[in-house]
């Protein structure tokens, strides 16, 4: 009780004293408990017997709170018990009509309250030392979730509004650059053309230009075939606001195979994923027989939109051709880059590249004028690494046309990349072979005739799914240097077919690394095709995606490791579209 009398005022514990006092003398000793005044007596002298219907009669004294033992006899209540009583004795507090005042269960006199009095406010005292920040009252704020995708979609069309203004190619790419997120750029392609195609003439030639200038630097090529595709999946809803959005779409489309940023494979292979009825399948209807097909077409479609007061691609390709040639006559490199940089193409500079190299080629006396002009933009900063390599890159690709028309191109090509990258103005990791002698020409001639070899080796086991053949095949060649080629070249054919063949290319890996590839071939296999992803993209649509499956098929068949990816990646340039994979 003492403990609990620290709860207690003085007055309550007065008014405490005083009643066990009053009850002290109510009660009579335990000696005297036989007394007839007696509570144990009272009690027993007022017993009441219950009828058999087990309910008590109405009249009489009420006895309340009888103890009794196990064994039926009363027990004497405790002090505080009947102090309790006493307590309670005193009744409820009355009103002005004398009726008991009964609020809501609290009670009145002598009682606690009722368990949760709500009638008074609650303060806390933060200078209180049992002060708990917990007990403070909460408020629930509402805050709005926001989607990456959609924050992406707003800040794109403050990009492209804003690129539509000043027609600054280089401001528009650095805005996308820094807005990062660069898994959804094919929704900027389908922004910035959906948005063109309700404006004027001028703004379709700003969008193709600008299709053209983030092409590879900052939009990768399947990003590109992605965004299209998208495009051609919504142009039903596009026709619903945009009365000719079928024949505006097909320019677009056909501009950009025109400009080299979509294959000219795309057409075809973007029909089979689309239904016959639907304005997408026939969007692809007009530009293939259309406008592709039209007699000098580039040209018609580079005019097209001949209002626009932006320079054409086709435009720019002749003021950088003539920009070179006046250079080759005059010989003064820092005007060649003075006027490279009032191009203010900053992201078409690998086309300066592939010119310069071209005309290096086509004029022998030129070749030293060119690399001269194209090691000092490098120091300079003019011309980037990536634009450099790009530009190689190119050039690299269209070789085997250009021998057409220069037999040594080849020869040519091979012996300026030496020395690009001894100087240090190209980049180490595009080094190709620039051997002429006889020893590279055999060995050039021998991965011919093995690549022709395991072509057919390949078309036969689809056909016939006899791996232990194969395998046999594969060591009577005896070339085990080119097993990553033969990997490369599995996946490339099974890619293009159906899931059977993808199926068991797969399970061949599996075969091939139990018994005669080591995991370093695989790896290096895996190497060379993303290295070629964007070139395996021309031909195969989901070229991505589905060399993507073949890396998570490998790991899970325990043919390579999730350390291997990291070393796959660690051999890849970087931003390239094989990294992305």
């Amino acid at each position: 009780m003492a403990s609990g009398e620290g709860f207690l005022t003085d007055e309550q514990r007065e008014m405490l004293k005083i009643a066990s006092q009053n009850v002290e003398t109510a009660l009579p000793s335990p000696r005297l408990s036989s007394s007839p005044k007696s509570p144990t007596s009272l009690l027993s002298d007022h017993q009441l017997k219950v009828p058999a219907g087990g309910k008590a009669p109405t009249g009489g004294i009420a006895v309340r709170h009888v103890r009794r033992s196990h064994s039926g006899k009363s027990i004497r209540p405790c002090k505080f018990y009947l102090l309790y009583n006493w307590l309670a004795h005193l009744g409820p507090p009355v009103n002005k009509n004398g009726q008991p005042d009964i609020k809501d269960g609290a009670g009145g006199k002598g009682t606690w309250g009722k368990l949760l009095d709500t009638d008074g406010e609650s303060h806390i005292d933060r200078n209180d030392p049992n002060y708990d920040s917990g007990e403070e009252p909460y408020q629930l704020v509402g805050s709005t979730i926001s989607d990456p995708l959609d924050e992406y979609k707003k800040a794109v069309v403050s990009i492209i509004e804003e690129y539509f203004s000043t027609s600054d190619v280089e401001v528009a790419a650095s805005d996308l650059k820094d807005l990062g997120s660069s898994e959804y750029h094919p929704y900027f392609i389908k922004r910035l053309v959906s948005m063109a195609m309700d404006r004027h003439d001028k703004e379709k030639e700003m969008a193709s230009v600008l299709l053209s200038s983030l092409y590879a630097d900052v939009i990768s090529p399947p990003q590109i075939r992605d965004g299209f595709v998208m495009l051609l999946e919504s142009a039903d809803d596009l026709a619903v606001d945009i009365l000719d959005a079928v024949d505006i779409l097909a320019l677009f489309v056909s501009r950009a195979v025109v400009d080299e940023i979509l294959p000219p494979a795309f057409i075809t292979r973007a029909k089979k994923t689309l239904p016959e009825s639907s304005k997408g399948y026939q969007v692809l209807q007009t530009a293939e027989k259309s406008y592709l097909s039209a007699p000098h077409h580039a040209e018609l479609l580079e005019r097209r939109w001949g209002g626009s007061t932006h320079v054409t691609v086709e435009e720019m390709k002749k003021k950088i051709a003539d920009l070179l040639r006046e250079y080759v006559e005059s010989g003064d490199t820092f005007e060649a880059c003075r006027c490279i940089r009032e191009l203010g193409v900053s992201f078409f500079h690998h086309e300066v590249v592939k010119r310069a190299l071209v005309l290096a080629m086509e004029i022998q006396t030129a070749e030293p004028f060119m690399l001269k002009l194209l090691k000092e933009a490098a120091e300079e900063g003019l011309i980037s690494s990536s634009q450099m390599v790009k530009g190689f890159a190119r050039l690299a690709e269209s070789l085997d046309d250009l021998a057409l028309d220069i037999p040594s191109a080849k020869t040519l090509f091979q012996s300026i990349v030496p020395k690009a990258i001894s100087q240090g103005w190209l980049d180490a990791s595009f080094m190709k072979s620039s051997c002429t002698d006889g020893e590279a020409q055999n060995e050039d001639k021998k991965l011919d005739r093995y690549k022709k070899e395991i072509v057919t080796i390949i078309h036969e086991y689809f056909l016939s799914d006899d791996i232990p053949e194969l395998i046999r095949s594969l060591e009577d060649l005896g070339l085990p240097e080119y097993n990553p080629i033969f990997l490369k070249k599995l996946i490339t054919l099974a890619m293009d077919r159906k899931n059977r063949e993808k199926e068991m290319a797969s399970v061949l890996l599996s075969a091939l690394h139990i018994e005669i590839f080591s995991t370093e071939d695989i790896a290096n296999g895996f190497v060379m095709l993303l290295e070629s992803a964007e070139d395996t993209a021309l031909d195969i649509l989901d070229a991505s995606n589905e060399l993507a499956l073949f890396l998570a098929r490998a790991v899970i068949d325990d043919v390579l490791v999730p350390l291997n990816l990291e070393e796959i990646t660690s051999k890849l340039p970087p931003n390239c579209s094989g990294s992305e994979t």
